[in-house]
């Protein structure tokens, strides 16, 4: 593959494409169809490019390519009825004329804030949110965003269709949102990043553990954001929570692709340079005044990345943190990881105690995580047929394999302490 200052012709597609996005739809309005036309044109790169070489200009030949993509879609026949009603609108017959290769947009037009802004809007679900911004923002193509979260391509390109129509149902403008809703939407923005990290380090189900895609993606959306709003506590935490989080990564698997639990990982494999900037960054932001839940999360990650063992941990400091969090966003995972901490520092009925407060949450029981950690207190507690019991549970509930074949490998290896085999 051609490379261009030293990075592959797919990260520089993914660092051009919203920056292209941003430039069409500014100028033109209808992000749908903008999106679709850079869509067209990144493939068109990513095919003609590691052939021809990269251009001198890679982001005026998107723009090009991009805007005749859409000017034929103005002029074709389907489009007649929307180009009378919107092209009037636009700015004069230039408009409509492809810029050359050479022609580059103004340096102070980064839209990359306000495309995130725009993929996030409250009108568009949750989970169409993360593809559309994996795909307008990542520059991610759909079948891309289909294998990562393993349905089939028909699944996900109806989805984000509807998320582009949803977006544009609601009359939104390119524009950044409004003063007083920025905060609210800024929240959202970061817990789809958040969604799309989760998803990449610990996958919801399948045959792999973690979807380095993902994660890659996440930091490198998340980093563009800090870029963007450096003097954002809360962006700044999400990017340090990140960083110290995916810097255990290659110590979490075994060489078959088996789920290794943080206690029992060589920790001399963790990634010392992702924790030395994460550390930093998060260290620089507590400093800086009020802290919000994602800063409280990474300096968690932080603690435990930088001891050496789970013994030498220092679990009070986590567990004031943890009520810490608990008390600025209630929430049943918050309680759950409270319960650990607990259980490390007054023993594991202490823990066992705090998980019953969860037994009528349905959002957790229906899931696997209550179980495999009251398994997990339970063995501790020396409780050994219960935490048979629940290891098992954990197992049928999850959709993950790798965690399944842990779960499952943790109740027989207690059968077996039971046995005396």
């Amino acid at each position: 593959m051609r490379v261009v200052g030293g990075v592959g012709v797919e990260g520089v597609l993914r660092e051009l494409a919203p920056q292209v996005l941003g430039y069409l739809a500014r100028r033109n309005g209808q992000f749908d169809l903008c999106e679709d036309a850079v869509q067209e044109a990144l493939l068109a790169a990513a095919t003609q490019w590691p052939v021809d070489g990269v251009p001198a200009n890679p982001r005026g030949w998107l723009i090009t390519v991009a805007t005749r993509r859409l000017t034929d879609q103005f002029r074709s026949e389907s489009a007649r009825r929307r180009r009378e009603d919107s092209v009037a609108a636009m700015a004069g017959p230039e408009e409509m004329v492809a810029p050359g290769a050479d022609v580059d947009a103004p340096p102070d037009s980064d839209d990359t804030l306000t495309l995130l802004f725009l993929c996030c809007h409250p009108a568009v679900t949750p989970a169409s949110q993360v593809a559309l911004t994996l795909r307008a923002v990542g520059g991610l193509t759909t079948a891309e965003i289909a294998r990562a979260f393993m349905v089939p391509e028909a699944t996900m390109a109806p989805r984000i269709s509807r998320a582009k129509k949803s977006i544009k149902a609601a009359g939104s403008r390119f524009v950044m949102p409004p003063e007083e809703e920025r905060a609210d939407r800024l929240r959202v923005v970061l817990q789809v990043l958040y969604l799309i990290f989760n998803e990449g380090y610990t996958a919801s189900s399948g045959e792999e553990l973690q979807r380095v895609e993902l994660t890659a993606e996440a930091i490198r959306l998340t980093r563009m954001l800090h870029e963007l709003l450096p003097d954002d506590g809360e962006v700044a935490g999400l990017l340090a929570l990140m960083l110290l989080t995916d810097s255990r990564r290659t110590a979490r698997t075994t060489a078959d692709g088996g789920l290794i639990p943080i206690d029992e990982q060589d920790r001399a494999l963790w990634d010392r340079r992702q924790i030395e900037e994460g550390a930093a960054l998060i260290l620089r932001t507590l400093a800086q005044g009020a802290v919000g839940p994602y800063q409280l999360q990474a300096a968690i990650a932080a603690i435990h990345a930088e001891a050496p063992s789970t013994e030498e941990t220092d679990w009070r400091e986590i567990l004031g943190l943890y009520l810490l969090l608990e008390k600025l966003v209630p929430n049943p995972m918050v309680t759950l990881n409270r319960a650990i901490a607990l259980a490390q520092v007054e023993g594991p009925q202490a823990g066992l105690d705090l998980l019953a407060t969860l037994d009528d949450d349905k959002n957790l029981t229906e899931t696997h995580r209550l179980d495999a950690v009251r398994a997990h207190l339970f063995e501790r507690a020396g409780e050994l047929a219960k935490a048979h019991d629940h290891y098992l549970a954990a197992a049928r509930r999850t959709t993950s394999l790798p965690e399944q074949r842990y779960l499952t490998a943790k109740a027989a290896g207690i059968s077996g302490e039971k046995t005396g085999g």
